[in-house]
This record gives C-alpha cells, sequence and structure tokens, in this order.
C-alpha cells in the first residue's frame, strides 16, 4: 500500500488493528482507507506514453519494472487495453514518484 504520509499509514495500521478486533465497521475502514492511501486514478493511452517517455525507457524496459508483458504496455500506449489492479496503481506511483519508486 502506498500512503500518503508515515503519518497517514501509522493511523491507518491502528484502523486496520482496530477493524479486525470488530471495534470498527467495514464503512468506517473504507473511509480510512479512502483518506490515508493515495488514491488510484485512471490513466489515458496518452498519459501512459507520457509517462514512460519522461522516463526515457523503451517499453520492454518498462514492462518489466512494472512485471507485465511488452505487449501489454503497446496495447495501453495505443490505448486497445487499459490498465487496472496493481498495474494501475504501479502507474500512479511512476507518474507521482518515477520509475525509481517501483525499481
Amino acid at each position: 500500500m502506498t500512503y500518503r504520509s508515515i503519518i497517514s499509514q501509522q493511523i491507518h495500521q491502528n484502523a486496520m488493528d482496530l477493524y479486525e478486533i470488530g471495534l470498527i465497521t467495514e464503512q468506517e475502514m473504507k473511509e480510512f482507507d479512502k483518506s490515508c492511501l493515495v488514491p488510484v486514478h485512471p490513466l489515458s493511452s496518452n498519459e501512459i506514453c507520457e509517462i514512460r517517455s519522461k522516463e526515457g525507457i523503451s517499453q520492454r524496459t518498462f514492462a518489466h519494472h512494472l512485471n507485465v508483458s511488452k505487449s501489454l504496455v503497446s496495447a495501453w500506449e495505443r490505448g486497445v487495453k487499459k490498465p487496472t489492479g496493481a498495474a494501475l496503481k504501479l502507474l500512479n506511483i511512476v507518474q507521482e514518484k518515477g520509475i525509481d519508486a517501483i525499481a
């Protein structure tokens, strides 16, 4: 998980402990997730291409860092497919912090 700050991380971990023992509800936990975790935004094909170009790396190298295939990166950049799940989260992190954040 990627947190907004160290304080957010500590608050979220405490909330998780409270949730696990039943002292806060699932809805309250979702609110903690929203406030503490870095949000994930959908990315257009142009944005994905810009992220990779800004890092100055090939599709193959980018795919290696994201643990996906080169053909999938190509499909994202052409708009044939859209990233989801963990891949989308990693793309958001690279967009915000650079490739070294996940390398």
